[in-house]
């Protein structure tokens, strides 16, 4: 298991005037910041237009980030969404090249701490890759306590936390 320490880059996902992804543009993102020194990769996450890609294009990014990588930096992929079956189905599929996930609170759900935890435990259950909780209740309408991230702490594969409700 890679570990991630350091800064973790989310990647956005760049266009052509034609709104089509400019995959040589992507190419040189990675290439900037394994120069740079990023510590790793985040592919997918909503910062890399995620919620607005299709499938197929967000295979294709995933492809040519792995590539243009080629197992210089871990990588972290953006599975996430609000039904859980899907999220775990999705999970099943990750690519190899991918070295951990970063998954957002179910969005919409408006989940209690019991849903968090449920939630969370089935898509650790879905993969043996690394888990990165992504909390945003500015964007799922609900906050994940301290106290529920402790206990999802106690999950073997649930190993950081993204934190954006801005109250520690």
């Amino acid at each position: 298991m890679r570990h991630f320490r350091g800064s973790g880059v989310a990647l956005v996902t760049p266009f052509s005037a034609d709104l089509t992804i400019d995959f040589d543009a992507l190419r040189r993102l990675v290439r900037e910041q394994i120069d740079g020194g990023t510590d790793f990769l985040v592919v997918q996450g909503t910062t890399g237009e995620s919620p607005t890609l299709k499938p197929a294009e967000k295979k294709q990014v995933l492809a040519t980030v792995i590539e243009e990588n080629n197992g210089r930096l871990p990588i972290v992929y953006g599975v996430g969404g609000n039904d859980t079956a899907d999220v775990c189905e999705a999970l099943r599929n990750v690519p190899e090249g991918v070295d951990g996930i970063l998954s957002v609170a179910p969005y919409y759900n408006k989940p209690i701490q019991r849903g968090f935890v449920a939630h969370y435990k089935e898509l650790a259950n879905a993969t043996d890759l690394p888990i990165i909780l992504y909390n945003v209740p500015g964007r799922t309408g609900s906050n994940m306590t301290a106290e529920t991230t402790l206990e999802l702490a106690e999950i073997k594969n649930i190993v950081a936390m993204k934190e954006a409700s801005g109250n520690f």
